[in-house]
Formats: C-alpha cells, structure tokens, sequence
C-alpha cells in the first residue's frame, strides 16, 4: 500500500526493507554496502545498521567473510508464519465485523470490487497489490493497536507480497482467492464475527496450501528441513 501525501517520507530501513518484501530483490541475491551507499546516498555505517535490523527481522542472512544475502523462510518457518497471520488475520476481521459501518468497511469493499475486475482479467499484477491492500486494511479497520504493530512485524518477516505473487502463479488462485475475499467482507458487513473469523482463517489457510504445493498436496505437517 502506497503511503498518503501526509505520511513521513519512508526511513533507510523501510526504504531497503521494501526492496527485499516487494521481491525486487530475490531470495539469494548478494547485498553490498557500498552499493546500497551509493544508491541512498549515505555513508556505510547507516547501511551497516540497517542491515543488522533486517537480519533480525529474519530478511538478509550476514555470512563473516562471505558477504549478506536475502535469506528466503525454509517451509517450517513458512508454515509457522503463516499459522500466525491465519490467528491475527482471523482475530481482524471478528473485530472488524464488531464495529460495523466504519471508514475500513468502504475502502475494503472498493478494493474487492476493484480486484474482482483484476482477478477475472487475469492481471495478477494489479491483484497482488490490490491483496495487500485488502489484508492491510482489514487490520487497520479491526481498530487495535497493538493487533497492527504485531502484524507489522510479521509481514516484514514473511515478505508477504513476494509470497503472493508466487501463489498467484497457480492456475485459478487469483479467482478463488477473490471469492474467498468476497465470502469475508459479506461475513463483515453482516456484523457477523465468528462467520468473519472463520472465514478469513479458512482463506489464509487456503494460500499456505497453495504456497506449499510445489513440497506437499496432502498435509501441512512441521517437518523439518533437511
């Protein structure tokens, strides 16, 4: 989601933060210093800070002597990651639903009307912006604070856009997952907040399997990696 006119113009962090969960940097890429110095137009010892952030965010793997890398979750960590978004996803839209008519409510029912158009396009482009928009918002709109700031963290973690745009590779995901999107404003607008819980946790489950399909087709089981 792009940032308001009003917003903060974006830190170092957030900046090279974006460029590795947007995928313009892929999974295995080298990270220099002083490239990113020079890109940025700052010293190395910002850079430096940076990146000791984005390793603990689990982003960049820092190798002594070798050099940084984006470092890509294994399945285990995708799976837990994921069991984590279906949780606080789920627990977004039962409050969301509590609220009733609020300004969330409006700008997520324009985005899945808008991604419907996408998805039956076939411009998964422009869905998987527009499915970062749809979760974000349905966050936002559960109105928790601290609800948000986890979520945050989590995302970062997962690179959820990259991970979108490999599900939506898959033959008919784009449809289906804008049904299911569909299915969670109705339960939404319908003030009804187990429906809306259950169906969004159903909905995020659904993407694990699809992300996984190339491992498992039967089972989501911890196994792990060798």
């Amino acid at each position: 989601m792009q940032n308001s006119p009003d917003s903060p113009p974006p830190t170092l962090l957030e900046r090279i933060r974006s460029k590795i969960t947007s995928g313009e940097l892929e999974p295995g890429n080298p990270l220099s210093e002083v490239s990113l110095a020079q890109e940025f137009d700052v010293s190395r010892t910002p850079i430096r800070e940076v990146l000791k952030q984005l390793q603990l965010e689990g982003l960049i793997e820092i190798r002594p002597k070798v050099g940084t890398f984006i470092r890509e979750p294994n399945r285990r960590e995708i799976v837990e990651l994921f069991q984590l978004k279906e949780v606080l996803e789920g627990l977004a839209a039962a409050l969301m639903a509590r609220r009733g008519p609020c300004p969330e409510l409006d700008q997520l029912e324009e985005i899945v009307a808008a991604s419907e158009v996408s998805s039956n396009a076939g411009d998964t482009d422009t869905y998987a912006s527009q499915v970062q928009d749809f979760h974000q918002t349905l966050v936002d709109g559960a109105d928790n604070n601290k609800l948000v700031e986890q979520y945050s963290r989590l995302m970062n973690q997962l690179a959820y856009f990259r991970l979108v745009r490999k599900t939506l590779n898959h033959p008919g995901r784009a449809v289906d997952s804008s049904r299911e999107h569909r299915q969670i404003l109705t339960m939404i607008q319908d003030k009804d907040p187990f429906g809306a819980e259950t169906t969004m946790r159903a909905h995020v489950f659904a993407s694990t399997q699809e992300l996984l399909v190339p491992q498992t087709r039967t089972t989501l089981s911890l196994e792990r990696d060798s």
